[in-house]
C-alpha cells in the first residue's frame, strides 16, 4: 500500500513537470503565427504605360466607282470580292444614245467642211474677179464702183471662210465630247483593288444627269487604315510617332504592331458638319456625350485577314521600361513629400518566424496596374497587396493586383 502511494505521487509529479514544461515552451519559445496577408513577389518584367482605345479598320484607299453616262447597265463584268487591276472593264451601259450623238456631231462636221469647200470656190472666183477689176481700173478701163464691188465681194468671201473654220472647230469639239461621252458607257477600274460592294445590278437604269450613281466600291486592302477613338482625357498624352499595337476579336492572341501617324485635330462631328451654326456649337459644347479624337495609323495586310469595319482593340504605348523590377500597384502605400512610397514587405523564411516590415521605395513608371521599383526592393521579396480576407491592405492604393 505504501509502495503504491509513493508510485502514484511520483507519477503525478512527473505529469505536473511535463505540463509545466509544455506551458513554458508555449509561452516563451513558440514563434508567433505568421501574419495573414496576401502577398506578391517582386519580379522582373517589361512594363508599359499605354492609352487604350477602340478602333475601326477601313481600307487605306477606297473609291466609289460611278457612271458618268445615263442608260441601262447592259453587262457587269465583276463579282463581289474579285481582285481587279487598273483599266479592267467593270461594266457597260447601253450606248445607243451616245453613239447617235457622236454620229450627229460627225455629220455636222462633214456638212460644215462641205460648206467650206463651197466657200473656198466662191473665194477663188472673187479673187479672180478682183484681180481682173484691179487691172482694168489701173488701165482706167473700168469704173471705180466695179472695182469697189469686187473688193468687197473678196473680203466677204474671206470672212465666210473664217466663220466656217470657227464653226468646224466647234463641231470637232462636239465630236470629241460625244466620243468621250461614248467612252463613259464603258466603266473601267481607276486602280488595283478588291470589289467590296456591288451597288447596282445588270438591267438597272442609271441616271447621271444630276449626280454620278455608284456602281461598285473598290478598295485596296493590302494596307488597311485604323482609326482609333482616343478619349479627350488621354489625347493630350499621345502624339504622332508613338508605337501602337492592336488585336482583333477573331485573333485575340495575335498582336499587330504599327506606329501612330496622326491625331486628328477635331472630332468626327466637326469634320462632318463644318457649317454648323453658333447655336449648334453652343449646344454641342454643353452636351454630356463623351468626346473622342481619332488617331490614325496603317498596317500591312498581305493575307487579307483584316477586313473593313472590324473592331480593333488599340494600345498606344506612351512609355515603357523593359526588364524592370515591378510590383503590383496595389502594394503602394501613402506617398511621401519626397515622392517615395511606403510598402509592406513580408520578411522571414517560410515555415519560420515571419513579420511585416515597412519599406520606403522609389517608383518610376506606374501604369496603375504595375509599378516600376527603382530603389528599395530586391527581386523575389514578397510585398503585401491585401489582408487575409482578400481585401486590399489598409493604406494601399493603386489598380487591381496582377499576381
Amino acid at each position: 500500500m505504501i509502495k503504491w502511494f509513493k508510485g502514484w505521487r511520483l507519477g503525478a509529479l512527473a505529469l505536473a513537470l511535463v505540463a509545466a514544461g509544455w506551458g513554458i515552451k508555449k509561452q516563451f519559445f513558440t514563434p508567433p503565427p505568421a501574419p495573414q496577408v496576401i502577398t506578391a513577389p517582386v519580379a522582373v518584367a517589361d512594363l508599359e504605360d499605354t492609352v487604350l482605345a477602340t478602333g475601326t479598320i477601313s481600307a487605306n484607299n477606297q473609291v466609289d466607282v460611278g457612271a458618268q453616262a445615263s442608260g441601262q447597265i447592259k453587262r457587269l463584268y465583276v463579282t463581289l470580292g474579285q481582285e481587279i487591276k487598273k483599266g479592267d472593264l467593270i461594266a457597260e451601259i447601253d450606248a445607243t444614245t451616245q453613239e447617235n450623238t457622236l454620229r450627229n456631231a460627225q455629220a455636222a462636221v462633214a456638212v460644215l467642211e462641205a460648206q467650206k469647200r463651197s466657200a473656198q470656190a466662191t473665194l477663188r472666183q472673187a479673187e479672180l474677179v478682183f484681180k481682173r477689176q484691179q487691172e482694168l481700173f489701173r488701165q482706167e478701163a473700168s469704173a471705180k464702183v466695179d472695182y469697189d464691188s469686187a473688193e468687197a465681194t473678196l473680203a466677204t468671201s474671206r470672212a465666210a471662210i473664217g466663220q466656217l473654220d470657227a464653226q468646224i472647230e466647234q463641231a470637232r469639239i462636239a465630236v470629241d465630247t460625244a466620243r468621250v461621252n461614248l467612252g463613259y458607257t464603258r466603266i473601267v477600274a481607276p486602280m488595283d483593288g478588291t470589289v467590296i460592294a456591288l451597288v447596282r445590278k445588270e438591267g438597272q437604269t442609271v441616271n447621271a444627269a444630276q449626280s454620278a450613281p455608284t456602281l461598285i466600291k473598290l478598295a485596296q486592302l493590302d494596307t488597311v487604315l485604323i482609326r482609333a477613338q482616343i478619349s479627350e482625357a488621354d489625347v493630350v498624352r499621345v502624339q504622332p510617332g508613338l508605337p501602337v499595337y492592336f488585336t482583333i476579336m477573331g485573333e485575340p492572341d495575335r498582336r499587330y504592331d504599327a506606329q501612330l501617324v496622326a491625331v486628328e485635330p477635331a472630332t468626327d462631328t466637326q469634320q462632318a458638319d463644318t457649317s454648323s451654326s453658333t447655336s449648334t456649337s453652343t449646344s454641342s459644347s454643353s452636351t454630356t456625350t463623351a468626346i473622342y479624337y481619332n488617331g490614325r495609323f496603317t498596317v500591312p495586310n498581305p493575307q487579307k485577314k483584316l477586313r473593313i469595319d472590324m473592331t480593333a482593340q488599340v494600345s498606344v504605348v506612351v512609355s515603357k521600361a523593359p526588364k524592370a523590377l515591378v510590383i503590383p500597384a496595389t502594394a503602394l502605400g501613402a506617398r511621401g513629400k519626397d515622392g517615395r512610397y511606403t510598402v509592406k514587405v513580408l520578411s522571414g523564411a517560410p515555415g519560420g518566424p515571419q513579420r511585416l516590415e515597412p519599406r520606403t521605395v522609389r517608383v518610376g513608371l506606374n501604369n496603375r496596374v504595375q509599378a516600376q521599383v527603382l530603389e528599395g526592393l530586391k527581386e523575389g521579396e514578397q510585398v503585401v497587396i491585401g489582408d487575409g480576407s482578400g481585401a486590399k491592405a489598409s493604406g494601399m492604393r493603386g489598380g487591381p493586383p496582377m499576381f
